[in-house]
């Protein structure tokens, strides 16, 4: 460098370029040392890094104190040179669950994931292996719908509002996240006038409701309560039903297409089934009328789509279960016989979400499972499932591995109960009592994760789990009731003004608070009562013995003390006075008849001796 420096100062300038750049390695090392130990530490918790870690570090910057002090001139492009710190001896390169990193804090058990991650995930092994550890039936809610059977629940797929419609024709709506701990209905309407609510759904975009009650036409409503369209009704006098407009007697059953949000199926007692279009209300979109054996016509009592919207399927009351294809209205594509016992009201059918099951409630007190495939005999069944309506549901649970469904009872026989089955050994596994009542309806939401149950006593059962359920009813537990509020005085209301001249223009409300203070001051506006006189007394009110006139005269008059026990005395008392002074009677005959002349005794008794028919009658 002395050489180098001298060339310089001959040649006049300061140096051969810039100056190799130097590190301090030993403040580098000490730094990544430290930040590693604070990452570790972050990551693991109270971990305590051990000596290995610094035995690693140590070893790595000797290594490269030893390479700084090596001769310069050392072979650098040799291939077996070690790039960056050596391995520990302890690491095994064979084995690969080796964990990268600072070694684990003392009494840690488990090789490559923490304890509370495999806690979880065994719980979550034991809830896929039992199901019944999914229902969520820890909490629930109680919706006072009516006194009379909640016999429609209906929610949208969202899980925001839900619908239920009874037997006394109400149809009532409740917002979760609007209600509070005092769970009222925030509408409620009659909309089909005096007919049963039979059935009600939420169409797939949510934005309508499919009304179906009692009488022959359907009727859809907005998300409000508003009328959007009712279904035409059919000429009764023609026998052939597939050339009517409509249904021509009673409703049953209806429900919504899967995929497509403006069509729609309702079932009726003029023994068909029939689609409809949003768009088109004079019309219905097809017809589909089961048959008998014998091809007679039967009643369809339920009706509904498949998962994919492709079949369209329905029980009847000769005990069949018929299923169409949808775009093929004349012969069914599956056909079982004897589904059910003849003449019972089958009272809802129910596809999977996989779409090859089928479950369905019978009138008979039972409850079967079907293969569409194998559609001749029932998968499993189940009897002794008390049915005394004829829209008891049964679903299936959102991990299609429960089936579900309510029992009835007669009153005061005992308590209606949800019973849940494993779909596949078709076992009852789980069972809630809900109330002293029929359960008539059960939705399991599979978004909300809770359990929806109408009853026949008007109660609607709302079940769910805090930690498993999600939004639903845990948004309106934990609001507080709302307190009302009373005003004080009612205000006067405020008329605007704009172009009035200023003396004319009422002063803008500035707050109501402040509006009712002041009309609380103001005698006239607050009616505040007229204090008692005091003083001689003014605008016909006398200050004595009271505030008003009669006041007055009760305590002067009315209640005087003055004892006239014998009123002919009190009179006597005044005939010296009136006889030597006369007032009335003697001064008015003073001129013309000065001295009193009175009738004679005589002319009296002539009088006397007149007939009776001639004395006047008075």
């Amino acid at each position: 460098m002395s050489d180098d420096g001298d060339i310089a100062s001959v040649m006049g300038f300061s140096g051969f370029g810039k100056k190799a750049r130097t590190f301090d390695l030993d403040a580098i090392f000490e730094q990544t040392r430290r930040t590693a130990i604070e990452r570790s530490q972050h990551v693991l918790g109270k971990c305590v890094i051990t000596h290995n870690v610094m035995r690693l570090f140590s070893s790595y910057s000797e290594v490269q104190k030893k390479e700084s002090s090596s001769d310069s001139g050392s072979d650098s492009d040799s291939d077996s040179e070690l790039i960056g710190p050596p391995v520990p001896p302890q690491h095994d390169d064979d084995d690969d669950d080796e964990l990268v990193g600072p070694p684990l804090p003392p009494g840690y058990t488990g090789s490559t994931a923490h304890s509370d991650d495999d806690d979880d995930d065994d719980d979550d092994d034991e809830e896929e292996e039992n199901p019944v550890k999914r229902i969520p039936d820890t909490h629930e809610i109680t919706l006072q719908h009516g006194t009379k059977t909640v016999s429609a629940l209906g929610l949208d797929p969202s899980g925001a509002r839900l619908v239920s419609g009874g037997y006394d024709y109400d149809v009532r709506f409740w917002d979760f996240a609007g209600m509070d701990q005092a769970l009222q209905a925030f509408r409620s309407l009659q909309p089909c006038e005096c007919h049963q609510i039979k059935s009600l759904q939420y169409s797939v975009t949510g934005d309508v409701i499919l009304v179906v009650s009692g009488n022959a036409q359907a009727k859809v409503l907005d998300r409000d309560g508003f009328s959007v369209m009712e279904c035409v009704k059919g000429d009764q006098y023609i026998v052939d039903m597939a050339n009517t407009k409509g249904h021509t007697a009673m409703l049953n059953c209806g429900c919504w297409h899967p995929k497509i949000k403006e069509e729609f199926m309702t079932c009726s007692n003029d023994g068909t089934v029939r689609t409809w279009d949003l768009n088109s209300e004079k019309k219905h979109k097809s017809v589909f009328k089961p048959r008998s054996l014998q091809g007679k016509k039967v009643t369809p009592t339920c009706c509904t789509y498949s998962r994919d919207g492709k079949l369209i399927a329905a029980g009847c009351q000769d005990g069949t279960i018929q299923i169409w294809d949808r775009n093929l209205s004349v012969h069914t594509k599956f056909h079982c016989r004897q589904a059910h016992a003849p003449g019972s009201d089958t009272s809802c059918l129910t596809f999977s979400y996989d779409g090859m099951t089928l479950a369905s409630r019978g009138g008979d007190d039972t409850l079967k499972i079907w293969d569409i495939r194998k559609f001749r005999k029932p998968v499993n069944e189940v009897s002794g499932l008390t049915n005394y309506f004829s829209m008891t549901d049964c679903c299936f649970s959102p991990d299609d591995k429960l089936l579900v469904t309510g029992t009835s009872v007669k009153k005061d026989e005992g308590n209606g109960k949800l019973v849940f089955f494993d779909r596949a050994s078709f076992q009852r596994v789980y069972e809630i009592e809900v109330t002293n009542a029929s359960v008539v309806r059960c939705l399991w939401h599979p978004k909300l994760n809770q359990i929806m149950v109408g009853t026949g006593n008007g109660l609607v059962k709302v079940y769910y789990d805090p930690v498993k359920s999600h939004r639903g009813a845990k948004l309106c537990v934990v609001k507080s009731k709302r307190k009302e509020k009373h005003a004080e005085a009612l205000t006067q209301d405020y008329i605007i003004t704009p172009h009035a001249l200023p003396m004319f223009r009422e002063a803008r409300q500035r707050s109501t608070r402040k509006q009712l203070e002041k009309d609380r001051l103001d005698p006239k506006k607050s009616h505040k009562p007229e204090p008692p006189v005091s003083g001689p007394g003014r605008g016909g009110r006398v200050a004595a013995h009271g505030g008003t006139l009669s006041s007055f005269i009760v305590k002067n008059i009315a209640l005087d003390k003055t004892d006239d026990s014998n009123p002919r005395e009190a009179i006597l008392r005044h005939a010296k006075d009136a006889s030597e002074n006369p007032y009335w009677i003697a001064p008015a005959y003073k001129q013309t008849q000065p001295e009193p002349v009175f009738a004679d005794e005589s002319e009296d008794e002539e009088t006397d001796k007149e007939p009776e028919w001639k004395k006047r009658k008075i």
